[in-house]
């Protein structure tokens, strides 16, 4: 703050002041007050909630009851942590294999042909992807997937279809939700991948080193931080998804046992009870305490994996 400041007095002190400097600059601190406005509202709003019930009786309670004033959210913390979990597992793979694909070993005119149909799938809206899974994905998994892993792996707990009948649960969630996080990976990751010099290849090959060789030991720990960056930017739509998550997970209150069980997320609670309670102070408290927690949560991975990715 002070060397915003200093830099402010540098520019009305300056006899002559770059009128674009001004400009660019003052468009920069309306942004950064905006991104202040929201989250000093969101956890001001959520502050008596805190208050009431005790920040960890709030983080660690699981029992959610507005005629009796108590307000704990374990519940959708662990059904959040699961599905991003689930989805990062599905979807981190299949996305590093296309970016790999598409950076250093497909033709060019392949490239330009898949490249545009993976981007496309940022364009569609959040409420399709829940349409698309509910109705297609979801009759697959409830007629075929579901039965057959529950019939061949249904000894393992975390496997065994405890929803028998529907397709709805952790694992459709988790599937969508890797489609919709795909694109992100996908581009973020080739990018990294392509501002490798180009000689550094060259010289992993006049080393003897194979394609893959190169890849994996040159191209790969020299993009890891972009990777990492498009991996965050992955799991932050994860977990702030909010409409697919509503239509797929179940909505039910309680820590899922298994892939196909349904469970209750952040998104889903305060997306499900705003419109009833948000006109009631301490029900839109104790809904603006779990924004609150879930946006905190989120700058927490986003700090690990930059240490992480700086580290490496």
């Amino acid at each position: 703050m002070e060397n915003m400041i200093d830099m402010l007095k540098t520019y009305f002190k300056a006899d002559k002041y770059d009128t674009a400097h001004l400009s660019f600059l003052s468009c920069s601190l309306l942004t950064a007050l905006i991104t202040l406005f929201v989250v000093g509202f969101i956890f001001y709003t959520a502050l008596p909630v805190f208050e009431s019930q005790g920040f960890f009786n709030f983080l660690l309670g699981e029992e959610w009851s507005y005629d009796d004033s108590i307000y704990g959210i374990k519940i959708f913390i662990v059904g959040t942590l699961i599905v991003t979990t689930l989805t990062l597992i599905l979807a981190v793979p299949l996305s590093l294999f296309t970016a790999i694909f598409l950076s250093e070993i497909a033709p060019p005119k392949i490239a330009e042909t898949i490249r545009p149909l993976i981007e496309l799938l940022v364009g569609i809206p959040s409420v399709v992807y829940g349409i698309f899974g509910l109705y297609v994905i979801g009759n697959i998994f409830e007629n075929y997937l579901d039965p057959i892993i529950d019939h061949y792996f249904g000894f393992i707990p975390i496997f065994r279809d405890v929803s028998e009948g529907s397709g709805n649960g952790v694992l459709l969630a988790s599937t969508v939700l890797a489609i919709m996080i795909l694109p992100t990976i996908v581009s973020i990751s080739e990018d990294a991948m392509k501002a490798v010099p180009y000689s550094y290849r060259e010289g992993s090959f006049a080393l003897g080193a194979t394609k893959w060789e190169t890849i994996r030991e040159i191209v790969l720990p020299t993009a890891s931080g972009g990777i990492m960056s498009a991996i965050i930017l992955g799991t932050m739509r994860a977990m702030g998804e909010t409409m697919a998550i509503v239509m797929l997970l179940g909505n039910s209150l309680k820590v899922p046992s298994s892939v196909f069980d349904t469970s209750y997320a952040m998104t889903s609670k305060i997306l499900n009870d705003i419109g009833y309670h948000v006109a009631i102070e301490e029900h839109r408290s104790a809904i603006f305490g779990i924004a609150a927690v879930l946006f905190a949560i989120e700058i927490v991975f986003v700090g690990l994996a930059r240490k992480i990715g700086g580290n490496r």
